[in-house]
């Protein structure tokens, strides 16, 4: 008889831990789609706070939502590869301190960018069209439907497209690496030419920068909880170093 190990065995616990509870989020977010006609992100993505939807659970369970399998992988692959280092470099206890914190602060920082769309958007409309977005635009984006009026339309996009996914904790976990192993080569795919972690992760910074002034609030991806997961993982560290935590 032929024994092959889990893929997962070997990994450090909370990085096993949050790969398998990543994974069945979203199982369970298909299954309940699938049986119930219920879509989960409603309740457990993360809304602007002036939103129907909003509640403060969400600042901790979004990070564990993903809006599909391809969103997942990603992430996940990168806690993978970068998580259980620093697991095993910080221990179990100070690596899930650090993961949610820079997971929350991710989350805090797209909001504060967002609170700048939401006043922007608002400005352009007169109090009937607000009002009116209030009171029909979660159901017209729950039904795959958005106003005509762009304006009306960008600003129910703001109220109540839910922010998703694991990605501001993992970016945290790339600062983290880098900053405690930057000397470590790392091989990119595109170009296939290996780079030192520090340069990395400086590279990464510095574009999810620039898109998220040159995209503010023009795509669906998160860019300032990526750049938020990374500022608060160095606050983070840099407060640890001091007291010698």
């Amino acid at each position: 008889m032929n024994y092959r190990p889990s893929p997962l065995a070997g990994l450090p616990p909370v990085t096993k831990n949050l790969l398998i509870i990543n994974g069945l989020f979203l199982l369970a977010t298909w299954v309940v789609k699938t049986t119930f006609g219920l879509d989960l992100t409603r309740f457990l993505g993360l809304y602007f706070p002036l939103s129907e939807n909003f509640n403060p659970a969400q600042f901790g369970t979004y990070m564990f939502m993903h809006a599909d399998f391809m969103h997942l992988f990603f992430n996940m692959f990168a806690l993978f590869m970068f998580g259980r280092v620093l697991e095993t470099y910080w221990g179990p206890k100070k690596f899930i301190v650090y993961y949610i914190i820079t997971g929350v602060g991710a989350a805090v920082l797209q909001l504060a960018f967002k609170y700048i769309d939401y006043h922007n958007a608002i400005s352009v409309l007169n109090e009937q069209e607000i009002a009116i977005v209030y009171e029909q635009g979660a159901q017209a984006l729950r039904e795959f439907k958005n106003f005509t009026n762009p304006d009306m339309a960008h600003f129910n996009l703001v109220l109540n497209i839910p922010m998703v996914g694991a990605s501001g904790a993992v970016f945290g976990i790339l600062l983290a690496f880098g900053m405690l192993f930057p000397n470590t080569e790392l091989m990119l795919l595109f170009p296939p030419i290996p780079i030192k972690a520090k340069y990395f992760v400086m590279l990464y910074g510095v574009a999810e920068l620039f898109m998220g002034v040159a995209n503010f609030s023009m795509d669906n991806v998160a860019h300032w909880a990526h750049l938020g997961g990374m500022v608060f993982g160095f606050i983070l560290i840099k407060y640890w170093d001091k007291k010698g935590i």
